[in-house]
């Protein structure tokens, strides 16, 4: 594995795999792998010849107060990970070289991030927005591929990808889920032995909605009800939100389809975690994995 930190050097690279008909698969990170990207990797190399894994903690994502400078990393462990899963270049850019200037100039979600997350963490697609599309313009893949969990992000790079032309299709993965349901997460570090053991309860109340919908509950806020009642039976856990949105455009809805999103953030101890399903598949379909994972 070959290890990148200039963007001419990443885009030298890039076109040498093209110029030899070499596809090119994508994976943006914050670093701090788990599992669930790792099986996004293992996608990458089952659809390209060449994987691309980006590690950039990017600052603009992160609002004032919320973890930037206590973010977890491992760079030895992720390196170690990367070559394990047959990655060939890790781009491993530093703050300098994606942000030279002293205002960097953003690209806005607009009205797709007036919802969930949106409100809550203010600016925060703006920045998801602004390095994804460095990273498309520096790696220049054929494919990018990002995990379901954060399903609203993925949402807004398809809607940016698609109105603002890049040459690259985004490819999105079912969540990856520990033995208990809970979505692999970074930040799921941040969770002490009985928060851990609590916060199972989002992906519970997420399929106790996929149960309503199967038994023929078609009415959002009726959904929306049942989850918000299990997950608030835990006390720790100081619910953000829970809503059922169209899957194109984030929008609110009062009758679920199979389609529907229905999504959920929530709070417990030092931990923001989110979590969302398809309404019509539920976390079945999610891989498991069956050990304690240090799990963004």
């Amino acid at each position: 594995m070959i290890t990148l930190a200039k963007p001419a050097e990443m885009r030298a690279w890039s076109r040498r795999q093209r110029a030899g008909r070499h596809r090119i698969g994508l994976v943006p990170t914050m670093g701090f792998l788990h599992e669930g990207h790792l099986r996004l990797v293992d996608r990458a190399r089952e659809r390209t010849e060449e994987v691309v894994v980006s590690i950039f903690v990017n600052p603009l994502q992160f609002g004032p107060g919320e973890d930037f400078a206590s973010y977890p990393r491992d760079p030895a462990r992720d390196h170690a990970a990367l070559e394990a899963r047959g990655t060939a270049c890790l781009f491993a850019p530093d703050l300098s070289t994606m942000y030279g200037g002293t205002s960097p100039i953003r690209v806005e979600p607009g009205a797709l991030a007036d919802h969930l997350c949106g409100p809550h963490r203010p600016g925060h697609f703006a920045g998801v927005l602004t390095v994804v599309a460095k990273l498309l313009h520096i790696v220049e893949p054929d494919v990018a591929i990002f995990g379901r969990k954060d399903a609203q992000q993925a949402i807004l790079i398809r809607r940016m990808v698609t109105e603002l032309d890049f040459p690259t299709e985004i490819d999105v993965a079912p969540t990856v889920r520990e033995a208990d349901g809970l979505a692999l997460s970074s930040r799921n570090t941040y969770l002490t032995p009985e928060e851990r053991r609590i916060a199972p309860v989002l992906a519970r109340g997420l399929e106790a909605a996929h149960a309503a919908f199967r038994g023929g509950t078609r009415d959002a806020a009726g959904l929306l009800d049942v989850a918000r009642r299990t997950i608030t039976a835990e006390p720790a856990v100081e619910l953000e939100y829970v809503e059922a949105v169209d899957p194109h455009d984030l929008q609110t809805i009062t009758h679920a389809t199979p389609e529907t999103i229905v999504a959920v953030a929530a709070r417990l101890g030092r931990a923001r975690l989110i979590d969302n399903i398809v309404v019509g598949e539920g976390t079945a379909g999610d891989p498991r994995v069956h050990s304690a994972t240090a799990s963004g």
